[in-house]
């Protein structure tokens, strides 16, 4: 392929993760869910559990093309490092923005209750690390890196006493994940968690999600290779599925768990996502079957602003109050839900057409900003 040719293939899985997280981020507030649109509670995966590590994964691929020039040059290289540490810095205070701005929060910015981890502060770190590493190391050297993270996370969440609990817990609590988590961040952490105290974006299991970008800048790598299109689809299909079955075969002694982001679950996904690239890859960019792909497109061009404004959105409508009957008044979410979604089917699919209407609602917006050429660069 040229290799200063767009990757459109890229964009379309960059634009399906948006598109997956406006879904799994905001289907309607019932307690009857379908299982695919909801995390896992704990051990095992769903689609949703998909959704965060494809967008890390295309964050590594997107880094190997992204830096391919600039890296080479001593003085755009300094430059470069500028622009690592400032886009972390952004995306590091976006995230604590959004956590800032939730009803559980108000008003806004509580210092004493705000979130400190987040989405877009795992994205900042993992962006960072895995920039630095791959500025500093040749391929081979990655790839180690990327084993050798899973690793040591492994052997730390299993060799690792936590006090009162011992080594190798694997619940939310009593897990290394947790201990780590509930005394750095005390009082700062998801309150929505298996257990208090616990973050599904928090310090020890950001490890292995640098792993999972690195799997991306690895793939990446491939993608530049000197090699036919045909043997870069081949060996992505099959490496994917080789990194899938290994997963699974890992997930019986360490169990596959987005939550705590075990080194499995990095493996079983990044397995998948390979597959998603390799399919998509030979489909769009090598067969040239593009047009159905270009919702995605649009959703993948502008990925991280569409996703900061779905979540200030998705807040803000929990936030604001309307009269209800009786005196009552329900949040403007409730309301939408129950007045155009409930009122026309079951709670199970008023909940799916409700997840399904605010992604199109996104998409609106993205569709503007796309036919407006606004390409918000972070």
């Amino acid at each position: 392929m040229d290799k200063d040719k767009r990757l459109t293939s890229l964009d379309v899985l960059r634009g399906a993760a948006i598109a997956g997280m406006m879904m799994v981020n905001n289907h309607g507030p019932t307690s009857s869910v379908y299982t695919q649109i909801e995390h896992s509670p704990w051990n095992g995966w769903t689609f949703a559990d998909w959704v965060f590590p494809t967008f890390l994964f295309v964050v590594g691929v997107a880094m190997v093309f992204s830096f391919r020039h600039r890296a080479e040059d001593a003085s755009t290289r300094k430059k470069l490092y500028a622009h690592i540490i400032r886009r972390s810095l952004i995306l590091f205070f976006l995230g604590l923005i959004l956590n800032a701005v939730s009803y559980n929060n108000f008003p806004f910015f509580i210092l004493s209750t705000i979130r400190i981890p987040g989405v877009l502060q795992r994205i900042a770190v993992c962006y960072l690390v895995a920039s630095l590493i791959m500025l500093n190391s040749g391929i081979k050297a990655q790839a180690y890196w990327t084993v050798g993270l899973l690793a040591i996370y492994w052997l730390m969440v299993k060799l690792i006493p936590v006090p009162g609990y011992g080594a190798g817990v694997m619940h939310p609590a009593g897990s290394l994940v947790w201990f780590v988590d509930s005394h750095i961040f005390r009082g700062h952490t998801y309150i929505f968690a298996a257990f208090p105290g616990f973050d599904p974006e928090g310090l020890v299991s950001t490890i292995p999600s640098i792993a999972t970008t690195l799997s991306g800048v690895l793939a990446g790598h491939w993608l530049l290779a000197d090699r036919s299109q045909e043997e870069k689809t081949v060996w992505l299909l099959v490496l994917g599925n080789s990194l899938i079955l290994a997963g699974a075969v890992l997930g019986i002694w360490l169990p596959i768990n987005k939550n705590m982001w075990t080194s499995s679950y990095s493996v079983f996904m990044a397995g998948m996502d390979l597959v998603c690239l390799g399919a998509l890859y030979w489909l769009i960019d090598v067969k040239g079957y593009k047009k159905w792909a270009t919702p995605l497109v649009i959703y993948g061009m502008n990925a991280i602003t569409v996703y900061f404004l779905s979540e200030v959105i998705a807040k803000l409508i929990k936030i604001v109050q309307l009269g209800g009957a009786a005196g009552n008044s329900v949040s403007l979410r409730h309301y939408i839900f129950h007045t155009f979604f409930l009122s026309i089917a079951s709670p199970i699919n008023a909940s799916l057409l409700y997840a399904i209407s605010f992604m199109l609602f996104m998409f609106l917006i993205s569709l503007f900003m796309w036919q407006r050429k606004w390409f918000v660069k972070i």
